[in-house]
């Protein structure tokens, strides 16, 4: 007598390895959610520094702050605005002006994201 043999997998050898890959999950997933909030933290601090120094070249070479972060795309000195990473939105930021005001209007820029870093201080801080 001639028997078929089965072919495909029998129901323990799917459950070991679902249960392996359960077991990957665990340990992979809880350090893929920091390191995407240290990412965001990197490219905020990028962003402020290269704002901040193009805002120095501008003063440099004019004497005065810029009016707003658009003066700085209208004249070239960035080809547009940066996003901050932690709102997502190039409009969150937060633009403190120069002690005397004729000067211009942006002396400083920092983060307008709500909340702290991963060391406890505030992005506003930044």
């Amino acid at each position: 007598m001639v028997t078929m043999k089965s072919k495909g997998f029998t129901l323990i050898e799917l459950l070991v390895v679902l249960g392996i890959i359960a077991l990957m999950l665990t340990l992979a997933v809880p350090r893929y959610f920091p390191s995407i909030d240290k990412s965001k933290e990197v490219v905020l601090a990028d962003n402020l520094r290269s704002v901040r120094q193009v805002i120095d070249q501008y003063y440099g070479d004019t004497g005065r702050y810029p009016d707003s972060l658009e003066q700085l795309v209208e004249k070239k000195y960035l080809r547009a605005l940066p996003v901050d990473p932690i709102t997502d939105s190039s409009a969150s930021w937060i633009l403190v002006p120069p002690e005397d005001g004729t000067k211009g209007g942006v002396y400083e820029i920092r983060s307008g994201a709500p909340g702290n870093d991963r060391s406890g201080r505030p992005y506003a801080e930044w």
